[in-house]
């Protein structure tokens, strides 16, 4: 059942686009709630980067993560897993985002 939940949120991340993925790992390197094992200012710096190369809008104004629905809802999905499934979606998401 557990893997099951991983697997769930790993396939909503394989469809959303590039720009979603990257909002989604910054939201996971900043958000207190997601208490994740790995190294959070290299992840947010590695999102961070790629996301001001590819959306003009990120780089130029304040961004209000609320208004992108996606990626709230796989934050929440996240948010309601134990800390090893977390750990490993954000392995997924750190590994698999070019």
């Amino acid at each position: 059942m557990e893997e099951n939940k991983v697997e769930n949120v790993i396939n909503i991340i394989k469809d959303m686009d590039i720009k979603d993925k990257l909002r989604l790992g910054i939201c996971l390197s900043t958000s207190s709630w997601t208490n994740i094992l790995y190294d959070k200012t290299e992840m947010y710096e590695k999102f961070d980067t790629m996301l001001k190369e590819i959306d003009k809008e990120y780089r130029t104004t304040l961004i209000n993560f609320a208004k992108y629905k996606l990626v709230m809802y796989t934050m929440a999905k996240i948010m309601e897993m134990k800390q090893t499934e977390r750990n490993k979606i954000v392995l997924y998401l750190f590994n698999n985002v070019n």
